[in-house]
């Protein structure tokens, strides 16, 4: 199930050159986005109007995008501007546009109706570029369906088992139940965990001496963005004691390819104050070792799905936040289908 009306991230800022194409698709729909002159960015559909060949197989132009078979130049508007050996472009010849946002390093792009673009549901990934944090940006492709994924992200008790060695550590964190509360387009989903072994993902940032209390506090948005609020202090120490503290904030947004693929853009951002390049690239390495565990296991059950033929999914207590988040997601494709 896609829902339209919604921003999908669709790259992070540096992958869009300033001369150049990016090619992606988007809930099935192949898009080509290039800069400029100014540095906005743009998207077309990666099909040229002509003989509907790939734009992202042509070239950069200053504020158009080439077609590289017959030579159509289109502009940022998607209206074409030359046709080689005519002197004139027919009336109508054109490709569709994308409405396009750049915020906090994140490129979005609106894949319903562009009247319907609504900027106030950008969600607020403040980490991606602000000057007290520091992280690497990432991106995950995943063979599976995005509804997999996050499932994933709403159901934290596989951290004791899937991460058991990065990021859980122990099993008192599926033992834990969340605090699920509705937000505007989403749920807030808060587990804390008391007096447990410092998880060996932590080890870039500070060794404890002893056990700590930590905390996952996030909001997951329509249409499957991830922002989050984590980190773990020594068991008994105050809040905000920077000497026995680990504080993290991480955005993650799932963007459907295809029905059965995804792309996944994430980032785990400290504080810049906590350590140097070698911290911000230790928690790097140790967040992709985490998410390949996961891609592994969300692969692994998705290949036993497709050979399960009509079986259905057993629920349980823990899986309270995903089938909210389902229920939402199936209320607002209601919503744009005009049935609500």
């Amino acid at each position: 199930m896609f829902l339209r009306d919604c921003w999908y991230v669709v790259a992070w800022s540096h992958e869009v050159p300033s001369q150049g194409l990016l090619a992606r698709t988007v809930l099935g729909e192949a898009l080509v986005l290039f800069r400029t002159q100014d540095g906005s960015v743009a998207a077309l559909a990666d099909r040229c109007c002509h003989r509907l060949a790939p734009l992202s197989r042509g070239r950069h132009e200053g504020d158009c995008v080439r077609c590289g078979y017959h030579g159509l130049a289109f502009d940022a508007h998607g209206r074409c501007v030359e046709v080689p050996g005519m002197e004139t472009v027919p009336p109508g010849l054109a490709v569709r546009t994308y409405p396009v946002v750049e915020h906090n390093r994140w490129v979005f792009v609106w894949m319903g109706e562009p009247e319907r673009a609504n900027r106030r549901w950008l969600p607020d990934n403040f980490s991606c570029d602000h000057p007290d944090w520091v992280y690497r940006p990432g991106y995950l492709h995943y063979e599976v369906p995005w509804q997999l994924i996050a499932d994933n992200l709403l159901d934290f008790s596989h951290l004791s088992y899937v991460h058991e060695a990065t990021l859980g550590g122990s099993t008192a964190i599926a033992r834990a139940r969340p605090r699920i509360d509705p937000i505007e387009r989403g749920l807030r989903i808060g587990r804390e965990v008391k007096s447990v072994p410092a998880p060996p993902y932590y080890a870039a940032l500070r060794a404890f001496d002893g056990p700590i209390d930590r905390w996952f506090i996030y909001d997951f948005l329509l249409p499957a963005t991830l922002l989050m609020n984590s980190g773990g202090r020594l068991h008994g120490a105050p809040e905000g004691d920077s000497a026995s503290e680990v504080h993290l904030h991480s955005c993650q947004a799932l963007t459907p390819e295809t029905e059965s693929s995804t792309h996944y853009f994430f980032q785990q951002a400290h504080p810049r104050h906590l350590g140097d390049e070698k911290v911000t690239e230790g928690l790097y390495q140790g967040v992709i070792r985490a998410f390949e565990e996961d891609r592994a296991m969300i692969s692994a059950q998705y290949g036993a799905i497709r050979r399960g033929g009509e079986q259905a999914m057993m629920s349980l207590p823990m899986d309270a936040a995903l089938l909210q988040f389902r229920r939402l997601v199936e209320r607002e494709a209601a919503r744009e289908a005009g049935l609500t």
